[in-house]
């Protein structure tokens, strides 16, 4: 037996023993347990296009174009790319912090015109090289030109209040309008016929983005857009500070044509493109309106839809 035989090798020799061997205490067991599939290779950190793809991501977040944000986007700074877009939010006077030019840029009227009105309003023109440039656009088509845009300044929805104060105030609601070209247009159409100001929810709406401010036509530098955290509760408050809360609806309780409101201290809500009014926004309304319509029109755009109500309001008031 081992400990009694005297073969050479079956008995530990004096001082060499080294104490109690532990066991392993299961490791070697889990050791031997799966891990799972391997994940893929973009989400192995080390890994060249895990590397990658966290590049492409810092560079697509350091410059979004305009227009291909998510939904409600706006809260931080984008990128308006290509000669004919920028022109255009320097026509409008977009408030633009830099124009980003590629150097050895094919110079044509629209360049040349983009650089004139940045220096007219006193935005930096920065020549850059190509590379820097599709660098900064995250490799988007740019066309030598990038017009950089801040963050844009929302109101308070109680400011809306004061200036809204008297019998001629003016307040439009947006509910779920989630085409930044449609929140240009109303704010255009807002400022064209005598309105305060316009508030939109918090989330799931469109923004104050680059192509809002080209959809109101430079409009948007002088009538605040207020953003509601609840629109509901906001609603709340205006009536409560005797504003009349009247919905836009197709199947309205009164007709444009008999809209007795409209010389009222007054709040007009435009629901969402496809689905109208919410039922919590629709039941804040003190009554919904609807628009008169040829047989053959079943219904009109979100922004048409409030500059005809706006249109009629202003006309009222004029009379009455």
């Amino acid at each position: 037996m081992a400990g009694n035989s005297k073969r050479r090798g079956a008995v530990r020799k004096e001082g060499t023993k080294k104490g109690m061997v532990t066991g392993s205490g299961g490791q070697a067991r889990r050791g031997l347990r799966g891990k799972g599939p391997t994940p893929p290779a973009e989400n192995r950190p080390g890994h060249v296009k895990h590397r990658r793809a966290a590049a492409a991501e810092r560079r697509s977040s350091q410059a979004r174009p305009a227009g291909r944000g998510r939904p409600g986007d706006g809260d931080g700074p984008e990128t308006v790319l290509g000669r004919n877009p920028v022109v255009e939010c320097l026509r409008a006077g977009v408030p633009a912090t830099a124009l980003h030019v590629a150097t050895g840029v094919a110079a044509d009227e629209r360049v040349s015109e983009a650089v004139a009105l940045a220096a007219e309003a006193g935005i930096s023109v920065l020549e850059v090289p190509r590379n820097d440039l599709d660098r900064i656009t995250g490799g988007a088509l740019h066309q030598g030109l990038a017009l950089q845009v801040p963050p844009y300044d929302y109101a308070h929805p109680d400011e809306l209040l004061e200036r809204a104060a008297g019998d001629d105030a003016l307040v439009v609601a947006l509910d779920g309008v989630t085409d930044p070209r449609n929140l240009g247009a109303v704010v255009r159409s807002a400022s064209a016929f005598g309105g305060h100001g316009v508030v939109v929810p918090q989330r799931r709406t469109a923004s104050m983005t680059a192509v809002a401010w080209r959809a109101s036509a430079g409009t948007a530098a002088r009538l605040p857009v207020a953003r509601a955290s609840n629109l509901t509760r906001t609603l709340r408050d205006y009536a409560e500070a005797g504003l009349m809360i009247a919905g836009l609806a197709a199947d309205g309780d009164v007709s444009l044509d008999d809209f007795e409101l409209a010389t009222s201290p007054l709040v007009l809500v435009t629901g969402s493109e496809g689905k109208g009014l919410s039922r919590l926004v629709r039941e804040t309304c003190d009554l919904t309106v609807s628009i008169p319509l040829a047989g053959r029109v079943e219904s009109l755009n979100a922004s048409v839809a409030t500059g005809v109500v706006l249109a009629e309001v202003a006309r009222r008031r004029r009379v009455g």
